[in-house]
């Protein structure tokens, strides 16, 4: 029997507030572009479909991306596909294997493969029961990709969007990409973050570059003042003063009521100087590297505190990996000298209401001093872009799309080798003890943001693709 696809809820926002952040040409553009592609659509759908409706990029996105078309008069929906433990172990696995890791070898079993075909199959089914044909249909990722052939047969405008992939690809990338070729190729169009993760073997003008971007407005990247910041970060119990159960507190249509879970569970002091990263609890991110780096080169140092934030344990519903890489970082805190151990916090932030998730990392990332991200890989790394925005110095690998949005020495600073833990150290030691330069690389990371990495620029160009399409079909 297919599976029941869960349709997430979503309204409408106006785009009116997004003149702010363009020029009046530039504005009259995006505006004429949205319009269009709106009155193309007729009586058509855009379907979103991915495989979580909370944590990463991908959900966040979409999350303010479709109140936007919509506020257009684009109908646009969202719906989340189901699978069971087997699934999501293997799409996991190669999530790792598109970034050329093989821990449990780089070979897809014939199970495997059945497993992510059937489910799939089982999902399109139930999909069919929502989309219409002549409907436009945007897949999310490995995991949605072996619907692409199933929607373009049904009569639908199939887009593939691949938020992920690497600037060198190895055997091991590529053995996953033949294993999803035959899905994606059939897609009408296919969509990269980035040139350089562009595969092999597939029609390259059907091939479209769409870097992501955030929402200026949205609660994560919303203006705070500093009291506001001290207030959320007391309220959620990071910061020393806050009570378990106080009154909510509300921020603009928001709220903050629930508590951060943090390991050790002793409160930050309230004036600490604060080096924080924002991720998921996945070995990409390299928590472990990251906290092993501040306490060998940072922690002896400097007086700073570091907050490694990431989603409570199994709330990705995704991720089945995330409850086993969050033990490792516990069991590697034990293991740290105690004098740096006293200065190391796990941040498991609350993910019941994603609004009041995302004003607590905008109150993290806008009171960190320095904010760092290294990932051994990255297939964009948004929190990149959210810290920059904020006008904070990022402190980041040179992999993936983090070296799009950093340009070093200018608006942040780029660590070549994400394993050398004192490049990594020496330049977060080095932000504080030279404020100034912290200051000037925080306000030209703010600029950059607003130059490339905003809303209006992502929902242009995929506004311009979906019409594009929609013209090719008639």
């Amino acid at each position: 029997m297919p599976p029941d696809v869960t349709q997430v809820p979503l309204g409408s926002a106006s785009i009116e507030p997004l003149h702010a952040l363009l020029e009046n040409a530039a504005w009259d553009a995006f505006i004429r572009t949205m319009r269009e592609t709106a009155a193309q659509l007729k009586n058509r759908a855009i379907w979103n479909i991915n495989s979580t409706a909370h944590g990463g990029g991908v959900a966040e996105t979409l999350a303010w991306q479709i109140p936007y078309e919509r506020g257009v008069g684009m109908d646009v929906r969202w719906l989340v596909i189901q699978g069971g433990t087997p699934f999501f172990t293997f799409t996991k696995r190669l999530h790792a294997l598109l970034h050329g890791v093989a821990a449990d070898g780089s070979m897809i079993n014939d199970a495997e493969r059945t497993e992510y075909e059937q489910t799939l199959s089982r999902n399109a089914e139930a999909l069919a029961r929502e989309v219409r044909p002549g409907d436009v249909v945007l897949l999310h990722d490995p995991q949605t990709a072996a619907l692409a052939p199933y929607f373009v047969r049904y009569g639908c405008r199939v887009i593939w969007r691949c938020h992920i992939g690497v600037d060198q690809p190895n055997e091991v990338v590529k053995g996953a990409w033949r294993f999803l070729l035959p899905h994606v190729a059939a897609a009408h169009a296919t969509v990269f973050s980035r040139r350089a993760y562009v595969w092999e073997g597939l029609d390259q003008q059907r091939v479209e570059i769409i870097p992501p971007a955030i929402d200026a407005f949205a609660p994560k990247n919303q203006e705070l003042d500093g009291q506001t910041v001290a207030t959320i970060l007391r309220t959620t119990g990071i910061l020393a003063d806050g009570a378990a159960g106080q009154a909510p507190l509300k921020v603009g249509a928001g709220s903050v009521e629930r508590t951060t879970d943090l390991f050790p569970g002793t409160r930050l002091p309230e004036d600490a100087r604060l080096t924080v990263q924002v991720s998921r609890w996945d070995r990409l991110k390299d928590p472990l590297g990251v906290m092993e780096g501040f306490a060998q080169f940072v922690a002896p140092r400097i007086d700073s505190h570091l907050i490694l934030a990431g989603p409570g344990a199994s709330t990705v519903a995704d991720d089945p990996e995330e409850s086993g890489v969050l033990r490792e970082v516990e069991d590697g805190w034990h293991h740290l000298p105690p004098a740096a151990r006293d200065r190391v916090h796990l941040a498991r932030l609350p993910m019941d209401d994603p609004q009041e998730n995302a004003l607590i990392v905008n109150a993290l990332q806008r009171r960190a001093q320095v904010v760092v991200q290294k990932s051994l890989g990255e297939g964009f790394g948004l929190t990149v872009a959210e810290a920059m925005w904020k006008g904070r110095p990022v402190v980041a690998s040179r992999v993936g799309g983090i070296q799009d949005q950093i340009e070093h020495g200018k608006s942040g600073l780029l660590i070549d080798d994400p394993h050398d833990l004192g490049a990594f150290g020496a330049a977060v030691a080095g932000l504080f003890s030279d404020t100034g330069a912290a200051d000037r690389l925080g306000t030209e990371a703010k600029r950059r943001v607003q130059r490339q990495f905003l809303a209006p620029r992502q929902l242009l160009q995929q506004a311009g693709l979906i019409g594009r399409l929609l013209q090719s079909a008639q």
